[in-house]
């Protein structure tokens, strides 16, 4: 978050935002734990190792993570933060020494650094192969960077659930089929709520040249009374990233178009 600007070293609230993000990192380490990783431990109790302080909604100092609401950076560590060769140390540090050998080799792929050559032991533990861990750190990466481009809004039907305690309704949803592109660019993926990124898959809907919605409405029968149908957004644009460099690419767009959508 402080490589993409969005910190507020000031007072950084617990988001339904950073809670997703924090789920994705967390599922790498998820198999040792037998209950679901909360992100309201960290936040709160990291105090105690002086990176921040815990506040209560009052502004008042927290004693408890359940009324921790947000945090207020120490500026030492927030000066640190915004220089990228700390950041780079701090990463390469921290997952060397705190984790499990095909556990560092899916974090070093998440956060963007090439896995080290001693971390073959990798093959023995929990993937197969260093390669297969790398690639559940870029699967990881192609989730953060579809869902927060997309501001964790359906690009179909603009619809936007986000708690902190499940994270966000969206999928990040490939255009290409990634069992066929092997391809994680965040221009091959757009933030679906559930039922559009079945609809997607299934080929009942695509998008033109245009960015606009396509229907096959010869394919399905279909029944919404308390909310917009499929075929309502025939000829809407797609909800699109304010980053126009994440915007959909037109040659996965037209591989979806060719082998997915069932319309003519």
């Amino acid at each position: 978050m402080a490589e993409r600007g969005e910190v507020d070293w000031d007072g950084q609230f617990l988001t339904p935002e950073l809670a997703f993000q924090f789920e994705t990192f967390a599922s790498v380490v998820q198999h040792r734990r037998t209950q679901r990783l909360d992100v309201r431990m960290p936040f709160h109790h990291l105090k105690t190792q002086g990176f921040w302080s815990a506040r209560t909604d009052s502004g008042e100092p927290s004693t408890h993570r359940s009324v921790t609401r947000f945090i207020v950076v120490d500026p030492e560590f927030a000066a640190a933060c915004r220089d990228s060769d700390f950041r780079t140390a701090a990463r390469q540090i921290l997952i060397a020494k705190h984790f499990e050998p095909a556990e560092r080799n899916a974090l070093y792929s998440l956060v963007g650094l090439d896995v080290p050559t001693d971390d073959e032991i990798a093959r023995h533990a929990m993937f197969e192969t260093p390669d297969d861990a790398s690639q559940a750190g870029r699967t990881g990466r192609f989730r953060l960077d579809v869902a927060a481009a997309y501001d964790y809004t359906c690009a179909l039907t603009g619809y936007r659930v986000n708690t902190v305690a499940a994270g966000a309704i969206v999928d990040a949803a490939h255009i290409h089929q990634f069992a066929d592109s092997l391809n994680n660019d965040p221009q091959n993926g757009m933030a679906l709520s559930k039922n559009a990124h079945w609809l997607f898959d299934s080929g009942l809907w695509s998008i033109d040249n245009d960015y606009r919605i396509l229907v096959a409405a010869e394919e399905f029968t279909e029944s919404s009374p308390n909310q917009r149908s499929l075929l309502d957004f025939a000829g809407e644009c797609l909800r699109l990233p304010r980053n126009e460099k994440l915007w959909p690419d037109q040659r996965h767009l037209r591989w979806h178009r060719k082998h997915r959508f069932l319309g003519n």
